[in-house]
C-alpha cells in the first residue's frame, strides 16, 4: 500500500512514521505533488501554528493539492484544523474542505489549563468504519489550544471546558484532533481503520 505523509515542516511526523511502521506500513514523507496524488492513502499531520503553516502550504501550492485529493485523507491535530474554513489562531483562512471553524479554548476557571493536554474520552460517536461505536468512552491523547467547533461533520466529540469535535469526516476526508500515533492500542486501531478505507 502506498501511503504518503505530507511534508510541510510540521512536528510529530516521525511519530506518525513510527506508528505506521508498527502496522507494517512504510510511508513516504513527501511534498512532491505527483507522489501525493499517486498514493493510495494520504496523511496530513501537524503540530504548529496555523498562519505560518498556511503560508508555507500556499507557497508550495499544497493547499490546492490537498483540497483536490480524491483518495482517503487523514488530517491529524493541526492538520484537522487546517482542513477547516477558518482558524482564530492569528485570524487564518484555511484550506476549506470542512465548513467548520476553529476556535480558541477560553478557560472558565483557574483549573482549566490551555493547552488542553492529556488523555480524554471519545463520546457520541456517529460513524461506522473509521471510528466505530465500540470506541465510545475510550481514551485518546490530545495536545491543543484550539478546537474545531461542533458541526454537521462531527463524528466523535470530546469535552474540555465544553464539547468540541474530536473527529470529523466528509467524503474522503477524515480528521482527528487527538493524536492516533500517541494513543496506544486505540490509536493503532484507528490508523488500521483509516488504512482500510
Amino acid at each position: 500500500m502506498k501511503v504518503a505523509i505530507i511534508d510541510y515542516n510540521a512536528g510529530n511526523v516521525q511519530s506518525v512514521l513510527f506508528a505506521l511502521q508498527r502496522l507494517g506500513v512504510e510511508a513516504l514523507l513527501t511534498k512532491d505533488p505527483a507522489a501525493i496524488r499517486g498514493a493510495e492513502k494520504v496523511i496530513f499531520p501537524g503540530v504548529g501554528e496555523a498562519s505560518t503553516t498556511m503560508d508555507y502550504l500556499r507557497s508550495h501550492q499544497l493547499d490546492q493539492l490537498i483540497r483536490s485529493l480524491r483518495q482517503p485523507v487523514l488530517g491529524v491535530c493541526l492538520g484537522m484544523q487546517l482542513l477547516c474554513e477558518h482558524s482564530e489562531e492569528n485570524d487564518t483562512p484555511c484550506i476549506g474542505v470542512f465548513p467548520e471553524r476553529v476556535r480558541r479554548f477560553i478557560p472558565q476557571q483557574p483549573a482549566q489549563k490551555v493547552p488542553h493536554m492529556g488523555w480524554n474520552s471519545l463520546d457520541q460517536i456517529e460513524a461506522e468504519g473509521f471510528i466505530d461505536p465500540a470506541l465510545q468512552r475510550e481514551y485518546v491523547y490530545f495536545v491543543h489550544s484550539y478546537y474545531v467547533e461542533l458541526g454537521p461533520h462531527t463524528i466523535a466529540r470530546s469535552d474540555y471546558i465544553h464539547p468540541f469535535s474530536a473527529a470529523i469526516q466528509k467524503d474522503n476526508f477524515f480528521a482527528t484532533q487527538f493524536h492516533p500515533e500517541k494513543s496506544g492500542s486505540i490509536g493503532e486501531r484507528l490508523l488500521r481503520n483509516f488504512l482500510a478505507q
